[in-house]
């Protein structure tokens, strides 16, 4: 089974929701969880792992982790040569035992960044990708063929979408 998070923020609290599925070209969920924690950390410059890694940790508690294949986060695995991104202190946090892919919607600009471009359907903006304990370019593949026809693929729309549901914002 492979888990898409993402996380929204507002009113002092952070809702964190993470979709599973068994294959990348799935055009549905099998299960939607739905995590929301107060009291959140706040946005440090150069840490975002330190604010959204509790969140994505505490909505993990709602699966069984046996049967995870593989994490998706909204964000970065790796920033850049031996700097983590969020995903990266996500797979540390799991001891390593299950792969973990960030699919970013901006670039991490420096002289050392470590993403793979991935453009979908008629978009002229890449996803960037980075990878940890799996084959990035496998994943990009992965990615490319995932249901839907923009530049984000169905599931992960899903994801976004369902973090800003029922938060009066």
């Amino acid at each position: 089974m492979i888990l898409a998070f993402d996380t929204y923020y507002y009113d002092g609290k952070a809702k964190t929701i993470a979709v599973s599925f068994n294959d990348w070209e799935d055009e549905v969920p099998i299960q939607i969880y739905t995590d929301i924690i107060e009291g959140v950390a706040d946005y440090q410059p150069g840490s975002f792992y330190k604010r959204e890694l509790p969140c994505i940790l505490s909505a993990l508690k709602q699966v069984n982790l046996e049967t995870v294949d593989l994490i998706i986060v909204d964000g970065y695995v790796i920033l850049e040569e031996k700097h983590l991104g969020l995903g990266g202190y996500l797979y540390q946090a799991l001891k390593g035992k299950i792969p973990v892919v960030g699919i970013a919607k901006s670039e991490f600009v420096s002289k050392t960044s470590v993403f793979k471009k991935v453009f979908r359907g008629e978009s002229k903006k890449p996803l960037y990708v980075t990878s940890i304990g799996v084959d990035t370019d496998a994943i990009c593949n992965a990615i490319k063929r995932m249901h839907g026809n923009y530049r984000m693929p169905t599931l992960l729309q899903i994801v976004d979408t369902k973090t800003k549901e029922n938060t009066n914002k």
